[in-house]
C-alpha cells in the first residue's frame, strides 16, 4: 500500500514537473516569435469616373506600387466618382479626416491656394504635361507655401496646355464675346479678359451642362474630349495652348501620415517619387494624344488654328493677368513672388522634356 502511494506521489510530481517544463518552453518560444508588423489601411477620395485613366492608371498603379514597396503593410482603397467627397470638398475633407488621402484640383476651391494659382496663369509656356508637372512639383518644394502645410502633399501633376472646346466655331475674339464657357480658378479670369462669360464647375458636371446648353464651351485639357466624353457635346476645338494649365494634387491627412513609422513613410516617399517620374507626370500627355484622335476621327470634331494676328490679340488681352495676380498676393499680405521662379523652371524643363 505504501509502495502504491509512493508510486502515485512520484508519478504526480513527475507530471507536474513535465507540465511546468512544457509551459515554460512554450512561453520561451512564444516570446521568441516575431511580432507581426502593424498594417495600415487608408481611404482615397477623388472625382474621376471609375473608367478614367486617373483611376485605372494613376490611382490603381500608385496603390500597387505602395503595397509592393511596403510589403503589403499599407493598403489603400480608392473611392472614385465623388462617392466619398465632392471634387471641391476633397482637400478640406482630407484635412478633416473625412478621407485619408485625396486627389483633386487646387482650383476647385477658389481663393484657398493663392500661391499655387501662379502655376496656372496664362502666358507661361509649358510644352507638355511633363514640363508643367515638374515645374509645379519643384516649385512647390522650393516655395513651401503655407496653404498646403496642413496635409502631407505626396504628388502634384498638371494637365499642361489646354484648348477651347465649343458648340459653335470660335476663330476670333468676336466669336467668343458673350459666350458662356466652363472655366475655374485663373481660367475664369482669363475667359473674362477675353470677353467670354466664365461659369465655374468641376468636370464631373460639365457634360450635362454642355448637353443642356447651360454652357456653350469648355476651357480644358484635350483629354476631356474622351475621358469625360465632351466630344459628344461639342463640335469645335480652338487651339489655345497659351491659356491653360491645371494642377492636381494627391495629398494625405497629416495625422494619418504621422501615425506610420518612419520606415514606412520613407518607403512610401521613395515609391511615390519613382511613380511620379515614371508614370504620373506623363499621364495627361498620353490622354491628350489619344483624345485628339478620338475627337477628330471618331466624333468628326473640327480643329481651328487662330491666325498669327488673332493669337497675338488674345495674348495681349490676357497679359495683364500676371500683374493683377501679383497685386492680389500683395493684398493678401503674401510677399512671395513665385513667377520668376516658375519662368526659370519652365525654361529648364521645356529643355529637358522637348
Amino acid at each position: 500500500m505504501k509502495n502504491r502511494s509512493f508510486i502515485f506521489r512520484h508519478a504526480f510530481l513527475s507530471f507536474i514537473l513535465i507540465l511546468t517544463i512544457i509551459i515554460s518552453t512554450s512561453a520561451v518560444f512564444s516570446g521568441c516569435r516575431k511580432k507581426e508588423p502593424e498594417t495600415f489601411s487608408f481611404r482615397l477620395a477623388h472625382f474621376f469616373p471609375p473608367t478614367h485613366p486617373a483611376e485605372s492608371i494613376l490611382i490603381q498603379g500608385w496603390i500597387e506600387e505602395i503595397k509592393t514597396a511596403t510589403d503589403g503593410r499599407v493598403i489603400i482603397e480608392s473611392f472614385p466618382g465623388e462617392t466619398l467627397s465632392k471634387a471641391a470638398d476633397i482637400y478640406d475633407g482630407v484635412v478633416q479626416g473625412i478621407a485619408d488621402i485625396g486627389l483633386s484640383c487646387f482650383v476647385y476651391t477658389p481663393g484657398r491656394f493663392p500661391v499655387l494659382e501662379s502655376f496656372e496663369l496664362p502666358g507661361i509656356v509649358y510644352s507638355n504635361s511633363k514640363v508643367a508637372s515638374m515645374v509645379a512639383w519643384e516649385g512647390i518644394q522650393t516655395l513651401a507655401p503655407e496653404e498646403v502645410q496642413d496635409t502631407k502633399l505626396l504628388m502634384v501633376i498638371a494637365t499642361g496646355p489646354g484648348d477651347l472646346f465649343t458648340k459653335t466655331p470660335v476663330s476670333s475674339l468676336s466669336d467668343l464675346s458673350g459666350m458662356e464657357i466652363r472655366a475655374t480658378g485663373i481660367s475664369a479670369d482669363t475667359i473674362t479678359l477675353l470677353g467670354g462669360i466664365p461659369v465655374g464647375m468641376p468636370q464631373s458636371e460639365t457634360y450635362e451642362s454642355l448637353s443642356r446648353g447651360i454652357v456653350k464651351g469648355n476651357l480644358a485639357p484635350i483629354e476631356v474630349l474622351k475621358g469625360w466624353r465632351h466630344a459628344e457635346v461639342t463640335q469645335y476645338i480652338t487651339s489655345t495652348p497659351f491659356l491653360y494649365n491645371t494642377l492636381f494634387f494627391v495629398t494625405m491627412n497629416k495625422s494619418k501620415w504621422e501615425s506610420m513609422p518612419k520606415d514606412l513613410q520613407d518607403k512610401i516617399l521613395k515609391a511615390t517619387a519613382d511613380f511620379h517620374e515614371n508614370t504620373a507626370i506623363g499621364l495627361w500627355d498620353m490622354q491628350n494624344s489619344e483624345a485628339i484622335k478620338f475627337a477628330i476621327e471618331e466624333n468628326k470634331m473640327q480643329q481651328i488654328e487662330l491666325s498669327e494676328d488673332e493669337k497675338a490679340l488674345w495674348i495681349e488681352k490676357v497679359s495683364p493677368i500676371q500683374e493683377i495676380y501679383k497685386s492680389k498676393l500683395a493684398g493678401l499680405g503674401i510677399d512671395t513672388d513665385p513667377l520668376s521662379l516658375i519662368h526659370e523652371l519652365a525654361d529648364k524643363y521645356n529643355e529637358i522634356y522637348k
